[in-house]
Order: structure tokens, then sequence, then C-alpha cells
């Protein structure tokens, strides 16, 4: 029996215009309760304006837009206070402290004086900027930063999340902490729609991935989807004397059924498998030959060629 999954978001026919230049074009998007549906595209594809429209904070020419049921442009109040918005650039006042940024806006987000000071406390805990609570913003690090941002969008514990490329510009370290906060996140039961110009990025946390290019959607799935859309995974072989280079092409080509490619400089073998188990009567076959081999590997297509491949860039 299939399982049904509860919708979080529906966007139905978005178009977004700017002088005549299309930015948004009649996009229809499902994303389910409790993944991480990751956004991929150029500079300039539109996946800042359709955040921006899906968070309230910009009107669509046409379609619609429902966040858990409510509509983005009838029920505007109601939408907010589902979401929180992390964006490129730390939205905190830069002679305030971590800790008086985080208890600001939490009197803003309506928490009494006794929880304010309860929820910084917390939040200064789970992002690791205890020992900088009282550090003015203007001193912190880009990570520092971008960490306290995605604190103060976190306040009133929203149902669904939008990071807006939230590691732009921060060192991989930084990086793969906040990768760990998104995990956290999740595991928490959020709902988390993340745009990235970052490959690695989608394949690492991405549950499924939007493509977008010119406002229009180009290809939709898994990490491992997208990557089947260009081909298969490839077999490498090296063989150590080359002199059975020949030999043990023609052994490859005649278990795998498929035709073969020879690195004639590296002494390797290049084939497309489709199942792993082929590998070990390639393995088998080549000792029965006697022929010796230095290397293996099976190399999958990555995002990076996906994206290239469906945008052209």
């Amino acid at each position: 029996m299939t399982e049904v999954r509860e919708v979080a978001i529906e966007v139905k026919g978005l178009l977004k215009t700017f002088k005549n230049q299309v930015a948004v074009n009649d996009l229809d998007l499902t994303i389910y309760k409790g993944e991480v549906f990751g956004i991929l595209g150029p500079n300039g594809a539109g996946k800042t304006t359709m955040v921006r429209m899906m968070a309230t904070l910009l009107k669509q020419d046409a379609g619609t837009i429902r966040i858990l049921g409510q509509d983005t442009l009838k029920d505007a109040d109601e939408v907010r206070k589902l979401i929180g918005l992390t964006g490129q650039y730390a939205s905190v006042d830069e002679d305030l402290t971590a800790h008086e940024n985080l208890m600001m806006f939490c009197r803003l987000n309506g928490l009494s004086k006794k929880d304010a000071k309860a929820r910084t406390t917390d939040l200064l805990e789970e992002f690791s900027l205890t020992d900088a609570a009282h550090k003015k913003m203007k001193n912190f690090s880009g990570g520092m930063r971008r960490r306290l941002d995605l604190a103060v969008s976190l306040i009133a514990r929203p149902d669904i999340i939008f990071l807006d490329e939230p590691t732009t510009g921060l060192d991989p370290r930084t990086r793969g902490q906040m990768w760990e906060t998104i995990r956290k996140l999740v595991e928490a039961g959020s709902t988390i729609l993340l745009t990235t110009q970052y490959l690695d990025e989608a394949d690492q946390l991405a549950d499924r991935i939007a493509v977008i290019d010119r406002g229009s959607l180009v290809a939709l799935g898994t990490p491992d989807e997208l990557k089947n859309l260009i081909g298969n995974t490839e077999l490498h072989i090296k063989i150590v004397n080359r002199r059975f280079l020949e030999d043990a092409r023609i052994h490859i080509s005649a278990i795998l059924n498929v035709g073969t490619t020879v690195d004639d400089l590296n002494n390797t073998i290049k084939a497309p498998i489709t199942e792993t188990k082929f590998l070990t009567q390639v393995l088998n076959r080549l000792e029965e030959a006697k022929i010796k081999i230095d290397e293996v590997s099976i190399k999958k297509p990555s995002l990076d060629e996906v994206f290239l491949e469906v945008t052209g860039n």
C-alpha cells in the first residue's frame, strides 16, 4: 500500500515578472512534511524570487502558494506564523550583542521577558554561541553571523524553514557545522526548503531536488534519480600490464554486454555498469585469465554533471 505523505508546501502555476522579464515561469511544486527540499539553479534563475513569494515578502502575478493549507495571499498573517526565513545576510543589529539581538527578537515574537531569556539561552547553546553571547555583532565572523541569523529565524519554532543560500561565503568547516545544524532541525521534525549554489550541499542534505533555470523547472527528483538522468554508473579498471589491456577489454565487454572505452595512457578500461553484482563476475573472469589489476573504482554521475546537462550552463 502506497504511503500518503502530508503536503507542507503546494505551488501551482506560479508566475512573476519584472519589467517584462520572467523571473518565475508557470512553476508547479509539491513539498512534503519532514523533507529537505533543495532548489538548485544558476545565478538569476529565480530561486530567491520564488522563496520571497513563498515567504509572503513578494506577491506573485499569477498562480497559488499554499503553506500547510494556508494561501500566501489570502492568509499571509497565518502563513508568517508557520515559517522561519533565513536569508543570505544576517538581519540583526550590528551594535547589539548576540544575547541582546536574540532577546529583542524574542520579545518582538511576543515572548514574555522570562520566556525570552530562557529561549535565548537555549538558542545560544544550540548554535554554539554561548561563549560569544556578549560579543557585539560587528565583531562576529561570517559563520557566527549566519548561525545567529538561523537562531533568530527559529525563535518561534516554525514548522517550515526557508534557508536561502545559508552557507554562501562560509569556510568549509563552518559550512559543515551548518550542515549538522540543518540535519538536527530535520530530526526534530522541521520541513526545510533549501536554496543553494553548492551542488555538494544539495547532494548531502536534500531528500529531493528541483533544478530551476530561467524561472522554469527543468529537473526534479532525488539526488540519485537526477544522476541517473544523464547516464549509468561507470566501472573503471586499471590493468597492471599494458600488454593485457585488449584482452581485459574483451572480457569486460563480454560480461557486461556493453561497449567499452580504453584509456591507453593510464592502462584503464571504462564501461557502464547497471548492477554492482556484475563487478564480481568481471573480477573473477580477469583473475581466471591471469590479468592483474592495479585499481578498481565505480564512478556515479555527479550533480555537477546533471546541472550542466539540464541547464546548459
